[in-house]
């Protein structure tokens, strides 16, 4: 018993530092992707995990067709056990395979945002802009709707919303927002140039939109939106461009005392 446990401690021990060394040398690779190379190293490490379990058995003696029968039933027991698990780590696979996701993709699944760092056996690491991390099962990629917001392109839309005062003219708005999203240095030009349009004659303002493009979601979008905005407000100062506020107006009326004829 004492050699086995020796024997079969010592052939993992090499089987885990061969595995990690092939998984680095996969990792450097440059004609593979990243989710053909976490795919790899998992395979790699988990066949010479494997190998080296049965070397350990076969070198102490242990008949492998021994194991048959007690194997199935571990088999099964571990199957409805760790049924989580087993989907997980299947999901994981599947994943790998699809490359639905991969490292560095900036995803949103239900409230979570953010970029995915790492795929594991059993989740995937996602951290958030505010530097939290999520480890989310992989289950849930499978079996939710997700966002990748750079599956086959980098490039977003945004669009921005804001109005002007009825003595504006539209024209100048149009060329002014364009011009002033061009130049904020997260807006790309030349995949497609910003563009804006005259939406509606609102209650109190002409209400436009205006849509620019990114090519690096991962660095946040509420920041570049706001950028855009504090461009517009200096751009339409310096124009005399006014942004109006709702107004509303009041009328307060005075009952009229009724007068009634003196009794009598």
């Amino acid at each position: 018993v004492l050699k086995a446990v020796v024997l079969t401690v010592a052939l993992i021990w090499v089987a885990v530092l061969v595995g990690n060394v092939l998984a680095h040398w996969v990792q450097r690779s440059g004609d593979l992707s990243p989710s053909f190379k976490v795919l790899i190293s998992k395979v790699i490490k988990i066949a010479l995990i494997m190998i080296a379990g049965a070397i350990a058995l076969s070198a102490t003696g242990i008949d492998l067709t021994a194991l048959t029968v007690f194997s199935g039933a571990v088999g099964v027991g571990v199957g409805f056990g760790l049924q989580k698990v087993v989907s997980n780590f299947i999901s994981g696979i599947i994943i790998l395979l699809d490359k639905s996701i991969k490292p560095g993709d900036t995803i949103t699944l239900g409230e979570t945002f953010g970029s995915i760092r790492d795929l594991r056996a059993r989740f995937v690491s996602v951290i958030t802009r505010d530097g939290k991390e999520y480890l989310i099962p992989n289950e849930d990629f499978i079996s939710q709707q997700v966002v990748n917001w750079s599956f086959s392109s980098d490039y977003v839309r945004i669009d921005v919303d804001f109005g002007t005062s009825y003595d504006s003219d539209p024209h100048e708005v149009v060329r002014i927002a364009v011009e002033t999203a061009s130049a904020v240095p997260r807006v790309v030009n030349d995949y497609k140039a910003p563009v804006c349009w005259m939406t509606a004659f609102g209650a109190s303002s002409l209400d436009f939109r205006l849509r620019f493009w990114i090519s690096d979601p991962a660095n946040g979008l509420t920041n570049v939106r706001g950028q855009v905005l504090m461009a517009l407000w200096d751009s339409f100062k310096e124009a005399g461009v006014s942004i109006p506020f709702p107004h509303r107006e009041i009328i307060m009326k005075t009952p009229v005392e009724i007068q009634r004829p003196p009794r009598g």
